[in-house]
């Protein structure tokens, strides 16, 4: 099974970018649909946007459509969320997620297929 590491949260202001990453240990990323998603606090961990086993599909939620961008290193064996013009509401936690099973359409936004997740790092926008 696949372990997850997020890396690269932090303090902004708002208009800022900020990438994060998700390093993967265990199994290659090439075999999993991999995701991001965020939780604020009292709030449900909503999805954010996934990438293909094979890379060739992204998904956004409509929020950060044109915005952030989705991509993966097979190399470093990581996926990366690109974030741009990030807006104080945006303050959250920051999982990676990973499913072994093949995902397709909107199945990508749904938490429970995901079987494997990071422990999160910590995104705050100021405004």
């Amino acid at each position: 099974q696949v372990q997850l590491v997020e890396s690269g949260g932090g303090l902004v202001q708002a208009g800022d970018s900020l990438r994060l990453s998700c390093a993967a240990s265990g199994r290659t990323i090439s075999s999993y649909d991999m995701a991001w998603f965020r939780q604020a606090p009292g709030n449900e961990r909503e999805f954010v946007a996934a990438v293909s086993r094979g890379g060739g599909y992204t998904f956004y939620a409509d929020s950060v459509k044109g915005r952030f961008t989705i991509s993966r290193s097979i190399g470093k064996n990581t996926a990366y969320l690109q974030m741009n013009s990030l807006r104080p509401e945006e303050t959250a936690l920051y999982y990676c997620a990973a499913s072994g099973a093949p995902l397709s359409g909107g199945v990508y936004q749904t938490k429970s297929v995901y079987a494997y997740w990071g422990q999160g790092t910590q995104v705050t926008v100021s405004s």
